[in-house]
């Protein structure tokens, strides 16, 4: 608790300074003010999360966490746990859409057993930091204990820093664990005050009995733990998982080391809340990919009053949305950092 207490309090506002450079800049160039639109707030915003006028995000990698779920044993998924497992060897085969998807933008993926109910060789890509092999059903009590989610917080913070270190300069957050769009919910509901039924989706697509089965069990969890849902920390350990947990970490870390981090779907948006109602200033840290077809998310946003870059009907997770922003921010600093003045290219402003 202590660690994490002075990990929040590392985490200041953006660079004004650099922010307005960064706007003087983009006024300069070969184009009308504002014509790139929402591609020059993201120069202007990315200028002021890392300090420079003329940031660069060349170097991409999503850290995607892996885990499983108690909760699983409820029926809550069109897909049996075991899938989470197969899908981690997927991954560090390179043959899931995350890695068809990063290969196309130059992405690098990261994939970190934070929680898999299996054990993994050693493998190039895969990075071991179980916390244990699932989490407890969060119907019959927390899922998580304070010292466990603490761990997860910890692992995420040390794989920001890590990136940190190998010149990484944005990261994107990824999920992989069956079942983990109920406990997701259930954060959902008790972060943004709202009933289950207005933030449980169908997830990897239950049908109509598999959702009315989800939101009972959104229900139940937030009744069996209502006297541990008092503040950010412990709702996450109550109604968590281990790889929400380390998404939470990872955004953390991202935020103390000055670098803007892409938030994938619905679950990376469930870490992301957790840690801007731990520090909200984190927000501005946060780049929010898409917006997923789970309808919590939309309510998120609106709490938030934030605007993902991207609108495709995704649904999958893996950190796939990130990807596909990470695509966009590079364009947009590409423009940013490559275009010419007016002056340097000898083009009449609308002012001269």
């Amino acid at each position: 608790m202590e660690r994490l207490n002075k990990w929040l309090s590392e985490i200041g506002e953006l660079d004004e300074k650099a922010m307005q450079e960064a706007k003087r800049r983009q006024d300069q160039l070969t184009k009308p003010r504002g014509s790139l639109g929402r591609l020059e707030e993201l120069a202007c915003r990315i200028a002021g999360i890392t300090g420079r006028a003329n940031p660069d995000v060349n170097r991409k990698r999503i850290v995607l966490f892996a885990a499983d779920h108690g909760v699983t044993l409820e029926g809550v998924s069109a897909y049996p746990r075991e899938v989470t497992a197969q899908m981690v060897k997927n991954f560090l085969h390179g043959g899931a859409a995350i890695n068809a998807i990063a290969r196309s933008f130059g992405v690098e993926v990261e994939v970190v057993d934070i929680g898999v109910d299996a054990e993994f060789p050693d493998t190039p890509g895969l990075v071991k930091r179980k916390v244990s092999r699932g989490t407890s059903s969060i119907t019959k009590g927390p899922a998580m204990t304070i010292e466990q989610v603490v761990s997860a917080i910890t692992a995420g913070v040390e794989r920001a820093e890590v990136a940190v270190q190998y010149g990484v300069k944005l990261l994107g957050t990824g999920d992989m664990g069956i079942g983990n769009t109920t406990p997701s919910s259930a954060l959902y509901a008790a972060l943004l005050d709202r009933e289950p039924v207005e933030v449980t989706g169908r997830g990897t697509g239950v049908d109509d009995q598999g959702l009315a089965r989800k939101i009972k069990v959104v229900e139940q969890a937030l009744q069996v733990n209502r006297e541990k849902l008092t503040d950010p920390l412990s709702t996450l350990a109550a109604l968590g998982g281990f790889e929400i947990g380390g998404l939470c970490g990872l955004i953390i870390g991202a935020a103390m080391n000055r670098m803007p981090v892409v938030i994938d779907g619905f679950i990376s948006s469930a870490a992301a809340l957790v840690a801007i109602r731990m520090k909200p200033v984190i927000q501005r840290y946060c780049i929010f990919g898409h917006l997923s077809q789970e309808q919590g998310h939309k309510l998120l946003f609106r709490e938030l009053g934030e605007r993902p870059l991207l609108d495709l009907d995704l649904r999958l997770g893996e950190g796939t949305g990130a990807a596909l922003a990470m695509g966009i921010i590079q364009a947009a600093m590409e423009a940013h950092n490559g275009m010419t003045t007016f002056e340097s290219a000898g083009v009449s402003n609308k002012e001269d």
